[in-house]
């Protein structure tokens, strides 16, 4: 599948700023599964890119803008290249072994319920039971719209009957790692019915000889050639597409545009 995305992200400031640093994870990898045929990062203001690696392995560019700025636009466009594998991730950068992705973090604290309930599903083994935990989380919650609002940790979302896609992640990744299942939070890209979307979460868990396996708890499914990997992460925020600070007084608004669409309509 061809895959085209433009993505673009504007703040804007109620007072001029002074300095702006941000770490932009917005760069997809090749790997087995996907190719990048063309990829462009574009700021509207004069700022200094440097390329380079998170200790995650993920692509990181980190903008570096002087003052006094008003408002800020970062727009991404490319196009990429997928194939399904049923949901095994092959090719990907790995600079740590799978273990390292069993820690828990603030966000991925998953407390008893939440425990018990993808334990259980985990229980039945293997790819089976990944599956099993997968829809266990996509039928308990009903999915609300992905909007620029602080993510709530694991146990607090658990609590709750709806939860956005990436709270719905970030569930999982906490459940399956207190199952002793290796599991990392996947940024990146999913093309669906209406082109207009918003940046995407899902889930990798890792299979003792069968490696990683990607899944999508907000679908109840694994994933396919839809989606775009981006970058990775023990939760949400090491993934996030834009993090940074800036130098200034007053406060900043944040919209996001994002188109995804494939070549030659959806067939």
């Amino acid at each position: 599948m061809r895959i085209t995305i433009d993505h673009r992200t504007r703040y804007a400031f109620s007072e001029p700023q002074l300095r702006l640093v941000q770490a932009l994870r917005l760069s997809p990898d090749d790997t087995n599964d996907q190719t990048i045929v063309s990829w462009r990062i574009d700021v509207d203001c004069d700022a200094r890119l440097r390329e380079a690696r998170d200790g995650l392995g993920n692509k990181l560019t980190m903008l570096y803008a002087e003052g006094p700025l008003e408002s800020i636009e970062i727009s991404v466009q490319g196009e990429v290249l997928t194939a399904g594998a049923d949901g095994f991730v092959h090719g990907t950068a790995e600079p740590l072994p799978p273990a390292f992705y069993l820690r828990e973090t603030e966000r991925t604290r998953a407390g008893d319920a939440l425990s018990g309930v993808v334990g259980a599903a985990v229980g039945l083994g293997g790819v089976e039971g990944i599956d099993a935990a997968v829809r266990a989380m996509h039928d308990r919650f009903g999915l609300a719209e992905d909007v620029n609002e602080p993510l709530r940790d694991a146990a607090a979302a658990f609590e709750g009957d709806r939860a956005t896609g990436r709270e719905l992640a970030q569930m999982l990744v906490a459940g399956l790692r207190s199952a002793r299942v290796p599991a990392r939070y996947v940024s990146g890209y999913r093309q669906a019915q209406s082109e207009r979307c918003s940046p995407h979460g899902w889930v990798e868990a890792h299979l003792p000889d069968l490696g990683w396996i990607g899944v999508d708890p907000s679908v109840g499914a694994r994933i396919d050639e839809r989606y775009v990997r981006v970058a990775v992460g023990l939760d949400a925020g090491d993934a996030t597409p834009v993090a940074g600070s800036r130098l200034g007084p007053g406060e900043e608004e944040l919209d996001v545009a994002l188109r995804v669409a494939v070549v030659g309509g959806n067939a």
